[in-house]
C-alpha cells in the first residue's frame, strides 16, 4: 500500500508543475508535437522543455516517436489525456463565472477535440441525440450500440464492426469539463469526430482545439438526428 501512494504522490507531482501542466494541455488537441513547440506553448528554453518531457515518458504518460531528424511526443495512451482532461472538471465554475464568461458559440468550449474525440457544448448535445434517437444506450459506464444504431453509423460511414475491432475502448461517457455532463469517448468517439472531419461537417481552428461547425454540419445534424446547431 506504501509503495502504491508513493507511485501516486509522484504522478501527482508531475502533473502539479505548471509547466508540464500547460504543455499535457496543449497535447489535448490529439496531435504529437515537437519538444521546441511544446517549449513554446509553456514558455520555456527547449532544453527545459525535454527535461520535463524525459520524466513523463519515465512515468508512461508520454511517448515519443522519431521521424527524421524530429522527435514527436504525444500521449501514451487515449486513457491518459481523458484522465488530463478530466482533470479540468476540478476548476471551480462559480455563479460568477457563469454570468460573466457565458461560452462563446464558436469557443473553446462550444466546441472542441478532447485527445480524439468531440467535446464542449456540441460533443454533449451529438451525444444526447444519438441517445434520445436509439443510436445508443448507456449500460453499466459503457455506450452500447443498438440495431438501429449500427445501420445509422454505417449510413454516415462508420463500420461499428471495425470500430470495436480496435483494441481500446470501444465507446464510454467522458464528462466534460466545461459542460459537467457527459460526451462519447473511446474508438467510437474519434471515429465519429474523424468522420465529421473528412466530411467537413466540422473543421479545426488553426492552433488551437477550437472547433467550428460549417453549415453543412448543422444541415446533417439536422437531418440525422434532428438536432439543431
Amino acid at each position: 500500500m506504501e509503495e502504491f501512494e508513493n507511485k501516486f504522490a509522484q504522478i501527482a507531482s508531475l502533473l502539479g508543475d505548471k509547466s508540464r501542466s500547460v504543455m499535457l494541455w496543449c497535447l489535448l488537441d490529439g496531435r504529437a508535437y515537437t519538444a521546441f513547440e511544446l517549449s513554446i506553448c509553456a514558455n520555456i528554453s527547449a532544453q527545459s522543455a525535454s527535461n520535463h518531457l524525459k520524466k513523463l515518458i519515465q512515468a508512461n504518460i508520454l511517448l515519443v516517436e522519431k521521424q527524421g531528424r524530429h522527435r514527436y511526443y504525444r500521449y501514451a495512451t487515449s486513457e491518459v489525456a481523458q484522465v488530463i482532461e478530466s482533470m479540468a472538471g476540478l476548476v471551480s465554475i462559480n455563479d460568477e463565472y457563469t454570468r460573466t464568461k457565458q461560452p462563446e458559440r464558436n469557443g473553446i468550449t462550444y466546441a472542441r477535440t478532447c485527445y480524439d474525440h468531440l467535446a464542449g457544448k456540441i460533443g454533449v448535445k451529438i451525444t444526447d441525440a444519438l441517445l434520445d434517437n436509439g443510436m445508443v444506450e448507456i449500460v453499466e459506464r459503457t455506450y452500447i450500440v443498438t440495431s438501429t444504431g449500427k445501420s445509422w453509423f454505417q449510413n454516415v460511414g462508420i463500420d461499428i464492426d471495425d470500430v470495436m475491432s480496435q483494441k481500446r475502448s470501444f465507446a464510454h461517457p467522458c464528462l466534460d469539463w466545461s459542460e459537467r455532463r457527459h460526451h462519447l469517448a473511446g474508438a467510437l468517439g474519434a471515429s465519429f469526430l474523424t468522420m465529421m472531419l473528412q466530411n467537413d461537417w466540422i473543421r479545426r481552428k488553426k492552433g488551437s482545439r477550437e472547433i467550428l461547425v460549417t453549415g453543412k454540419g448543422k444541415l446533417e445534424l439536422k437531418t440525422k438526428l434532428n438536432l439543431e446547431i
